[in-house]
């Protein structure tokens, strides 16, 4: 069945009349995630997530329209990694460069970013994109921060951790390796504390913190809890999505 709100599913028949008030732009990576999880692990989320909120979106009223997910992001710190495809923050914003350019001459003046991918940063892209194309409004939103991922994860970890792998054995069991195959995801921190809390900042040699590639111990993961955070986190991905839809975006501050 067709999704009139995915844009790669629907054809010219159903779009030479119609119009829509909010383009999604999923943007993910191609990476390793632990032995265990496929390279295309933050592609395969974000066309799922995108596609279950804006579903939500559309069915209260909103009118949103998703483009096909952009499989490379920035991977600068996984050289070493065999196949870790990386696109520098310049050509990311190339290429946002054009998309936009197509949007803003069409009169698609709101999208949003759905960032799959850790690794890339929008701040300053936006920023330069909403300064060149004053029509437009652009902004982005990562999924992971979106609820506490506590209520629902045992373990802690950023990249093919309890919360991916549960996700993963909901969306695409097939394509997750048995158990015995989960690499442990141990990882190790700066000796420098103070880029451990968080307020200074520098890039992690993914092969020197990390064995398996994995952030964070996979093996408490399961299908259950990866469904239950999907339901929870479409819905309320998709309320933001329908807000964005019908809000006036000369009246945005109160």
């Amino acid at each position: 069945m067709i999704r009139p709100y995915i844009l790669a599913e629907t054809n010219w028949e159903a779009l030479k009349e119609e119009s829509f008030e909010l383009v999604i732009l999923p943007w993910g990576a191609t990476e390793a995630h632990n032995y265990h999880l496929p390279y295309a692990t933050d592609n395969i989320q974000a066309d799922h997530l995108t596609a279950e909120a804006a579903r939500i979106a559309w069915e209260k009223g909103g009118k949103p329209i998703v483009l096909p997910t952009l499989p490379f992001g920035v991977n600068t710190g996984q050289s070493d990694i065999y196949l870790d495809i990386n696109l520098n923050p310049s050509t990311q914003l190339a290429i946002l460069t054009d998309i936009v350019e197509v949007l803003n001459r069409q009169g698609l003046y709101k999208l949003v970013l759905f960032n799959g991918h850790g690794g890339n940063n929008f701040k300053p892209l936006v920023r330069e994109l909403g300064y060149k194309f004053p029509k437009m409004f652009i902004s982005f939103c990562s999924f992971p921060q979106a609820l506490d991922k506590g209520l629902y994860f045992e373990e802690e970890g950023d990249h093919a951790d309890e919360m991916e792998t549960s996700l993963m054995l909901h969306l695409r069991p097939d394509l997750v390796l048995s158990r015995e195959k989960w690499g442990m995801g141990a990882s190790k921190k700066f000796k420098i504390k103070s880029f451990s809390e968080g307020w200074a900042w520098a890039e992690r040699k993914w092969s020197e913190i990390s064995e398996d590639t994995g952030v964070g111990n996979p093996h408490k993961a399961s299908k259950e809890k990866g469904e239950r955070f999907f339901n929870d986190v479409t819905q309320k991905m998709g309320h933001f999505f329908y807000e964005l839809c019908k809000a006036d975006t000369k009246d945005l501050y109160e």
